[in-house]
């Protein structure tokens, strides 16, 4: 089969790799019907995160399942799926906690897992899924086409958007900022609206951006970054900053802007992908009694949440994707998300 394989910085191909095969009984295989490009995958794109060896990349994806192994008990050949970028097992007791990405027999799509057989990569014809119970939600029935966009979104984007707002505590009559125009940070805006946040700002800089942002609920848009920005914020909200801020770059500039924009006893809820070092100023969250709470977000405990808002129509998170191209031109994918010339990038196999 073809798949996408990373061989160093800005050296992308789609190489034939092995066809996957099932190996644990409790797996299956599933057929790609569409993937995307990650904000988070273009740090090794670029080199800021090395690559050492060719490696196969991609986290996101929806399909068919194809095959089952022997002990599958909820997943059926012909569901049509949607994977977290993670796999998990939702038994273990990490992932009763709501902490699937923690999950004590889980693993990494691109990579062995604990039984020592090969989670594919999403951006690839096929995929094995180790935990396919676990791992995997079914949607009742085959969707129709225009809402693979959106049901794509729930494997990383809508959900840790979500997760951002849940973290930071967002609830009816909140007062939110989003720091980060990224996919992230527009469906962060999306999940604060559908919390009731009644303000919304989005800090952007890029007007096709500033519009999305606008369309998803945002009330106001601030294009300042640094003091300015933040001098911004604060005179917006009676002088002392919002009640929740929400981090989706994972820059030590990001956090910076999103903790200082947060008024006393305000919270910060982050996730962005930690790059380059990112620490927090424990001295100025102490003396602001400011709150930090996110991490790496655990989507897969949100998808069922989540499903039946998309599946409604009344959740469309798949606007985020502004460029569709064929798995074929995955080299493209990459460079146009490197270039700023798409925000994410949807793959067809």
């Amino acid at each position: 089969m073809k798949a996408t394989v990373l061989h160093g910085a800005r050296d992308i191909r789609l190489d034939d790799v092995p066809h996957p095969v099932l190996s644990t009984g409790g797996d299956a295989i599933v057929r790609v019907v569409a993937a995307c490009v990650c904000g988070s995958d273009l740090w090794p794109y670029r080199g800021i995160t090395p690559t050492t060896e060719p490696k196969r990349i991609g986290h996101e994806f929806v399909g068919i399942v194809e095959e089952v192994g022997a002990d599958v008990a909820k997943i059926r050949v012909g569901d049509f799926v949607i994977a977290p970028f993670y796999d998990c097992d939702m038994t273990c007791a990490n992932c009763l906690n709501g902490v699937s990405t923690s999950c004590l027999n889980g693993g990494w799509w691109g990579a062995d897992d604990r039984s020592g057989a090969f989670a594919d990569a999403g951006q690839g014809e096929f995929v094995r899924v180790p935990h396919a119970d676990g791992s995997l939600v079914a949607t009742p029935g085959q969707p129709d086409d225009a809402l693979v966009p959106s049901l794509l979104a729930l494997s990383d984007v809508m959900g840790t958007g979500h997760h951002a707002a849940v973290s930071a505590g967002v609830t009816a009559g909140s007062s939110v900022v989003v720091v980060g125009d990224g996919a992230v940070g527009l469906c962060a805006i999306i999940a604060a609206k559908r919390l009731g946040a009644t303000r919304i700002v989005a800090m952007s800089r890029h007007a096709d951006r500033q519009a999305l942002a606008v369309e998803f609920g945002a009330t106001d848009v601030v294009a300042e970054r640094g003091a300015e920005g933040i001098e911004r914020i604060k005179a917006m909200f009676d002088g002392i900053g919002a009640d929740c801020v929400l981090e989706c770059v994972g820059t030590q500039e990001s956090m910076d802007q999103a903790i200082r924009s947060a008024r006393p006893g305000g919270m910060v809820g982050y996730v962005g992908v930690p790059n380059g070092g990112a620490e927090l100023p424990i001295r100025l969250l102490f003396g602001t009694n400011v709150g930090v709470n996110g991490g790496v977000a655990s989507v897969r405990n949100y998808i069922e949440e989540l499903l039946p808002e998309v599946l409604a129509g009344t959740l469309n998170p798949g606007r985020v994707f502004d460029l569709e191209l064929p798995l074929s031109e995955v080299a493209e994918a990459y460079a146009a998300m490197d270039e700023r010339r798409a925000v994410k990038v949807l793959l067809r196999p």
